[in-house]
């Protein structure tokens, strides 16, 4: 029984194809929480922005 489990072992730390699928993993991951963070950003930004045109046009009229 531990001649199995030292083999199986031994196959599994020579294995990287499950290491790759993680890198990719972490990347998106990251990747994805840059890209809301921008985009919340970006939106308060443009709201801020927006609101203030919106109070220029009304105080035209």
């Amino acid at each position: 029984m531990t001649n199995f489990l030292k083999k199986t072992f031994a196959r599994l730390i020579k294995d990287e194809k499950g290491v790759t699928l993680v890198e990719y993993g972490i990347a998106l991951t990251l990747a994805v929480t840059v890209g809301v963070g921008a985009l919340t950003v970006l939106g308060t930004d443009v709201d801020a922005e927006m609101g203030q045109a919106s109070g220029v046009l009304q105080a035209n009229d």
